[in-house]
């Protein structure tokens, strides 16, 4: 498979596989990385006449992706500050543009239907390792990975050809969801894979687009989407979702790739291959990989209550995200097809902070709940009442990230 370097494009590209790669497999994508490597010294002259550097903001400040510029001022034994200068990185949660001030059901994410699984299988936003290690959650196999800190996260930053992995206790499900944040500098590629001849390519700069192949059965789906010129270096959200043979992928609010037979697989260990460099490294970060999911009235009518995973809040705020969309959607479906229904909204919090803090901001992210469903899906207020419980109910212990990501939530109650 020959998949090209777009100069000018931040590129993400994305494998995932069912059994370990065989010796033919690893050949291939070796001789692909060589292939990338040759590419960039044809280039290189080009590259470098287009390159400033600023003396006096790298004696105290670096750039998130200058690794460079971070090893001098440690050497000197100054403070290194990470900020976005020189080419902005722009969060995956913020957007710049229209959809970041955009609520759910409004525009693009209108017709956005990724919903992500509800039992947290891996979750990682390294806020509990050190910057500059290694994380300690995942498994290194080569290259030079560490965390960098920017505008008050953690990201994974590879500024070499680089290879870890993800290690799950077990296979995973038929239905499983995988969400993170990349960025990277024009030509960088990464691979995520289970082994096998099936993949994902996804190009998240510039005019995007994606390719999933599976050449044990002759597929090959593209699709296309409209990123901002200029900004390749924009922290994206990636989101994959698999349900059996099938396999819809996304970039921010936009479904890329829809493929029914894409028979993406199921494997305990999930293998990233990044190609990057020194001076153009790649960024990774807020790690999240979730089973399961059923619909929400099949819970109801079972249990009598359904938590979800699928409403989410700016931190700290009672302010809903637009990714909320399907899931609100979803349950003002419910309302409608189910006249007798009410239901109590109960806002959930993980032990984080203060107290009576998490106890006050459930009791708002529940009322704003409801006022989404009033105010944007037309659901009768009466039918709906809010409590917010806060830390007090937890679904799981809070003693690990996935505990802790599966009390963030909203649970739906019969009324």
């Amino acid at each position: 498979m020959n998949l090209p370097i777009r100069a000018l494009a931040a590129l993400v590209a994305v494998a995932m596989f069912a059994a370990p790669l065989s010796d033919a497999g690893a050949q291939s994508l070796g001789d692909r990385l060589k292939k990338k490597a040759q590419e960039r010294v044809d280039k290189a002259t080009e590259s470098a006449a287009e390159k400033t550097v600023d003396k006096a903001e790298q004696t105290v400040k670096c750039a998130v992706t200058d690794k460079a510029c971070a090893d001098r001022a440690a050497a000197a034994g100054k403070t290194v500050e990470t900020t976005g200068a020189g080419a902005t990185v722009t969060p995956a949660g913020a957007a710049a543009g229209p959809a970041a001030t955009m609520r759910p059901g409004e525009g693009a994410w209108a017709n956005y239907d990724f919903v992500p699984g509800t039992q947290p299988l891996y979750v990682d936003d390294f806020i509990r390792d050190n910057v500059g290690d290694f994380p300690r959650r995942m498994e290194f196999q080569a290259g030079a990975l560490e965390i960098v800190e920017w505008n008050g996260a953690r990201y994974l930053r590879a500024s070499a050809r680089s290879v870890f992995h993800i290690v799950l206790p077990s296979a995973l499900p038929q239905r499983y969801t995988m969400e993170f944040d990349f960025s990277a500098q024009p030509n960088n590629e990464v691979w995520i894979s289970f082994g096998g001849d099936r993949s994902i390519r996804v190009e998240a700069g510039g005019d995007g687009g994606m390719e999933l192949y599976n050449h044990t059965k002759n597929i090959a789906a593209s699709g296309r989407y409209t990123a901002e010129r200029g900004k390749g270096n924009q922290l994206r959200r990636v989101r994959i979702l698999v349900d059996g043979a099938y396999a819809k992928v996304y970039v921010n609010e936009k479904r890329i790739l829809n493929v029914p037979n894409a028979e993406l697989g199921n494997a305990n260990k999930i293998m990233f291959e990044v190609d990057a460099e020194t001076e153009n490294p790649s960024l990774f970060g807020n790690f999240s990989l979730n089973a399961g999911g059923r619909k929400l009235y099949d819970a109801i009518a079972e249990t009598g209550r359904v938590a979800t995973q699928g409403i989410f809040f700016d931190t700290g705020s009672d302010v809903i995200k637009p990714e909320s969309s399907p899931t609100l959607k979803e349950i003002a479906s419910m309302m409608n097809e189910h006249a007798d229904l009410s239901l109590i909204i109960e806002g959930h919090t993980d032990n984080v902070g203060n107290a009576a803090v998490n106890l006050a901001l459930s009791e708002k992210r529940a009322a704003a709940v409801k006022a989404a469903l009033v105010g944007t899906y037309a659901v009768d207020a009466a039918r709906l009442a809010t409590k917010g419980l806060g830390d007090t109910k937890p679904a799981t212990k809070n003693d690990t990230a996935e505990g802790r990501q599966q009390n963030r939530r909203v649970e739906l109650v019969r009324g």
